[in-house]
């Protein structure tokens, strides 16, 4: 082992040698030939040698594995006993190792939800971001969603509909299905006599109910006034009540123009009374419910049937396995049902799929048509049993495609899952459009962009957007943002500075390389600034472009100036050459 400008052994004062190096004595792991090294601490130091020399045995095998050992052995006897021992590496004495970090080549995780940006922690501080200083937008009308103070509220009423009649509404149901007896019953309990049941004002009587099967919108008329400054006091009074009433929201009616308006503590569409809930981090995860696409479940992409795969060949019969799911012709509910539908439409289990009528073929596929409720399906299925008795039952077909999707999605049998699959294809969500997101994470938007748009700009060009930013925000949004920033800014840095500029914040950590994976790694535990420890890293520099080099180099030195060892397994000779020993 060479010290690069000179040999620092001798220039170590005695009592200072063993603080000053990692000093390994007779290690024999592997191929190792019970060899003696001395490794100064706080340096960049490189270990390189022909395949099948040691280098992985020394770095791995033996400094790391006894650094692990020993990390295990601080746990209590209890905790050891579910952990299991370490083997102790086959070496005589190690001193002067600090705390081991191996940075090993290996991809991130296998997780589909895992991305650059989750393992980074930079998306994490994205979402605060976007929770603290987004501005939301109605996914409806695109216009800027608002809210107000009660006293914001009164005024604006007293602006909007001064001189007016108005109704004072509190609503209570917004587009659901449901008879509404029990919840009209309490509304009259508490002594009001009028409701507005889909845009209609009607008495609210005993026994009251609607169509249960229907989507309504319902609000309690809590009083009706004439909005003028002298009746500021009863819109105070009246709007407590609304306000209570309607969880934060209030309609305003005009009962001579139809003129309708919102107000709301809550984010909210003037236009249309769309509302959101208040912004959190978990609003923006993909990995939470409050956030993610609740079609694909966050993961940007869904299976379907690909129709390809269940007719590969259709000059083949249901009897050769043409529709190749159902299998063999076999005696059971499905086949009696195709053989229904057979009689229906006029073919045969012997007909080549191509010339089963098309109706036909789309009945097999996709199910019968709807029925009214009530109805019962025209598909009449004849059922024999051991009794010799035989009935004849009106049975709905469901499609093919709809059972194949419904097993996969729904069934607890792994082995059926994994089949349904082989019918199957990946392609982006079509409600998130691959973002991820639910749609109103998605109209959260700083300076035009909303969180999904930043995680697919590259780390360079995101790097760049943020820069500038503050710049482009409100005085409010810089005064919570610029903690936040910071961060982001720093973590970025470290990005940029180990080559993976070309790299963006969605990207699947399971798709990276060993390389990137280990770059990945090395930037995060820049961005930590811990201190005292030993870094062992092997080839780092493996699928990084030439120019990126001196990049990385600085990232190493960076990892030593804050007061760490770097322990670099590599054969590439800038690195080898930028080392402080080798």
């Amino acid at each position: 082992m060479n010290e690069q400008g000179g040999n620092g052994r001798a220039a170590q004062p005695p009592e200072l040698f063993e603080e000053a190096y990692i000093e390994i004595i007779g290690a024999r792991e592997h191929n190792l030939q019970d060899i003696d090294v001395r490794i100064p601490r706080n340096k960049l130091v490189v270990i390189t040698g022909i395949s099948g020399s040691g280098k992985s045995s020394l770095a791995f095998d033996t400094i790391y594995a006894e650094g692990q050992r020993r990390y295990m052995e601080t746990f209590t006897a209890y905790a050891r006993q579910f952990i299991g021992e370490m083997e102790r590496p086959d070496v005589e004495q190690i001193t002067g190792l600090s705390p081991v970090i191996s940075i090993e080549q290996k991809t991130t995780s296998r997780n589909p939800r895992s991305t650059v940006g989750t393992v980074t922690e930079v998306y994490d501080f994205m979402r605060l971001l976007f929770a603290r200083a987004g501005e939301a937008w109605s996914w409806k009308t695109g216009k800027k969603m608002v809210r107000y103070t009660e006293e914001q509220m009164r005024e604006q009423i007293l602006h909007d509909f001064s001189g007016r009649r108005a109704l004072l509404l509190a609503p209570l149901i917004r587009g659901r299905k449901g008879h509404y007896r029990e919840l009209f019953e309490q509304v009259r309990k508490q002594g009001y006599a009028k409701v507005r049941v889909d845009g209609e004002i009607l008495d609210i009587v005993p026994g009251m109910q609607v169509d249960r099967y229907k989507v309504h919108d319902i609000e309690v008329v809590v009083d009706r006034l004439r909005i003028s400054p002298e009746r500021a006091e009863r819109l105070h009074a009246s709007l407590q009540t609304t306000l209570k009433m309607g969880n934060g929201l209030v309609q305003l009616l005009d009962p001579d123009s139809g003129e309708l308006r919102n107000y709301s503590r809550h984010l909210m569409d003037p236009e249309t009374g769309l509302s959101y809930e208040e912004p959190s981090p978990n609003t923006f995860s993909f990995n939470s419910p409050y956030g993610a696409c609740p079609h694909c479940k966050g993961l940007g992409q869904v299976n379907r049937v690909d129709l390809q795969r269940v007719i590969p060949d259709d000059s083949k019969s249901i009897n050769q396995q043409g529709i190749v799911p159902f299998g063999e012709v076999r005696d059971n509910i499905t086949f009696k049902q195709l053989r229904a539908l057979a009689k229906k439409y006029g073919f045969t289990f012997s007909t080549p799929i191509r010339d089963i009528p098309e109706k036909a073929l789309n009945v097999i596929l996709y199910g019968g048509e709807k029925k009214e409720k009530g109805q019962k399906s025209e598909l009449a299925v004849t059922m024999s049993y051991a009794s010799q008795n035989e009935y004849v039952y009106n049975l709905a077909y469901e499609g093919l495609l709809n059972m194949l999707q419904r097993w996969y999605e729904n069934s607890s049998s792994e082995k059926i899952r994994r089949w349904a699959e082989e019918f199957m294809v990946v392609d982006t969500c079509p409600e998130c459009q691959g973002m991820r997101l639910k749609r109103e994470s998605l109209h959260f938007k700083i300076d035009g962009k909303n969180i999904a748009e930043l995680a697919e700009m590259d780390l360079s060009e995101l790097a760049e957007w943020f820069e500038g930013l503050e710049e482009r925000l409100s005085e409010r949004q810089r005064a919570i943002a610029r903690d936040v920033l910071k961060e982001i800014r720093l973590r970025l840095g470290f990005l940029l500075h180990v080559g993976l500029d070309y790299l963006t914040l969605n990207r699947p950590a399971r798709t990276l390389s060993g390389g990137e994976s280990q770059r990945i790694r090395l930037a995060t535990q820049i961005g930590s600034q811990l201190t005292g420890i030993t870094y062992i890293l092997d080839e780092p520099s493996i699928g990084l472009h030439q120019r990126d080099n001196h990049r990385l180099i600085e990232a190493l030195k960076e990892l030593t100036h804050i007061g760490n060892t770097v322990l670099v397994v590599e054969h590439d000779k800038d690195i080898m050459l930028a080392s402080d020993y080798l």
